[in-house]
């Protein structure tokens, strides 16, 4: 299957079917039950874990390949961000050419920055690529105000030129499309008393987050994944044997970047609207942290990690007192009070003290990631059948000796008795 080997094909199957499903899997509970606020099958969210799983999935080709850790990886999500909405601005709301554009000049802007950070390595490098990130920041929040927007922002105006586009009607409002689909598009299906969200930006970030999948298998199983892993391993020693890592590691920053060009493009597709923040260090660490909550270095661990900050980001941060109470309503008035008071500050406000706790203590018990936390319960699970199995085999060849040493001895017991 799309020539790759059946362990990939499978995971990229199962990746396939939770994109297409989404809206199923993401909506468990019934719209009227308590439960409902935990439901994630909106398109805002939705759309959200696929920018950022293609963001995560471009930071491990470099950070869980060859080691180097960037702090400014939200660099070309910036970027990527402001030549989308300048291609919307100029020439046309059409997001395939916006896509395409912010995806070229994220890869040349990681030429450059990557070209200068990659003299250093270690610690060296993550702090050149830190001050690369808060210098780029600075400039597009106060400097280059007039291409930027500044604080405010840029986005779409009736009065943009849009060369490729047709003029727009009295009253219309530029909107994002692909080919005249609206991006906005969306359709509820009710079954009973659940709803299921079907959004047309949501599946066409899917269909791209599905081929970038796919890419980083080629990347992790090729000849160019293995001399990456080779630099990860060991550098120095792979110098020393004549072979030049330094193309290796750029052509990978530069891929990596690429793909953060690519979130960022996508999201000004959906929500056309760009701000200086998307380029914040503080997004870069981000990315970090979910990588490596995801499990760096693995194929999809970055999109798991990606997903559940996001997920804890919009739906446990939601969580406030008036809803704790209702949770705890049946207990005593002293016990529910004191529930409540212990739960709140890990919800509500205080979601980022929850994702601490369980950052440590994936880093301290499952340094690999969510990804090993799931290989260690499935090893488990198929221990525990082998080990049935086994006892089973066991206890049917003690079973079957026994009956070989009943069987010997009644013969035996005949054998005597026919004698006397």
């Amino acid at each position: 299957m799309f020539k790759l080997e059946k362990k990939d094909a499978i995971l990229l199957l199962i990746v396939a079917l939770m994109l297409i499903f989404a809206p199923f899997i993401l909506n468990p509970f019934p719209e009227n039950s308590g439960l409902a606020q935990f439901n994630a099958g909106y398109p805002d969210l939705m759309q959200r874990f696929v920018f950022f799983g293609i963001f995560a999935i471009g930071f491990n080709i470099l950070f869980g390949l060859t080691g180097y850790l960037s702090f400014g990886h939200a660099i070309f999500l910036g970027v990527g961000s402001y030549a989308a909405i300048w291609v919307m601005k100029l020439l046309t709301m059409n997001i395939l050419l916006a896509i395409i554009v912010a995806i070229i000049i994220s890869g040349l802007a990681a030429l450059v920055i990557g070209w200068i950070s990659l003299r250093r390595s270690g610690i060296y490098f993550s702090i050149i690529t830190l001050a690369f990130a808060m210098m780029s920041f600075a400039l597009a929040y106060s400097v280059l105000t007039p291409i930027t927007g500044g604080e405010t922002g840029l986005q779409p105006k009736v009065t943009d030129p849009r060369i490729l586009d047709s003029a727009l009607l009295a009253g219309d409002t530029p909107k994002a499309n692909l080919f005249g689909l609206d991006m906005t598009a969306t359709y509820n299906w009710q079954v009973g008393d659940w709803v299921f969200t079907f959004n047309v930006g949501y599946y066409v970030a899917a269909i791209l987050m599905f081929l970038c999948f796919y890419l980083s298998i080629r990347i992790f199983s090729s000849p160019f994944g293995m001399m990456l892993r080779a630099i990860k391993s060991n550098q120095q020693r792979m110098n020393y044997s004549g072979l030049n890592s330094k193309p290796y590691t750029l052509a990978a920053f530069v891929i990596s970047g690429m793909y953060a060009g690519l979130a960022g493009g996508l999201m000004v597709a959906m929500d056309t609207q760009v701000g200086p923040e998307r380029m914040f260090w503080t997004a870069s660490g981000e990315v970090v942290v979910m990588t490596i909550l995801g499990g760096a270095g693995t194929l999809v661990g970055p999109f798991l990690g990606a997903g559940l900050i996001k997920y804890m980001e919009n739906i446990i941060s939601k969580i406030n007192v008036g809803v704790l109470h209702d949770w705890f309503y049946w207990l005593p008035d002293w016990l529910e009070n004191f529930v409540v008071t212990i739960i709140y500050p890990f919800v509500g406000k205080g979601w980022n003290l929850t994702l601490g706790v369980i950052f440590m203590l994936v880093v301290i018990f499952i340094p690999g990631g969510l990804v090993e936390g799931i290989r260690r319960i499935i090893n488990w699970f198929v221990k525990r059948k082998n080990i049935s199995a086994s006892r089973e085999i066991t206890d049917s060849d003690n079973m079957q000796q026994a009956g070989e040493i009943q069987q010997a001895g009644e013969e035996a017991a005949s054998r005597g008795k026919n004698n006397g």
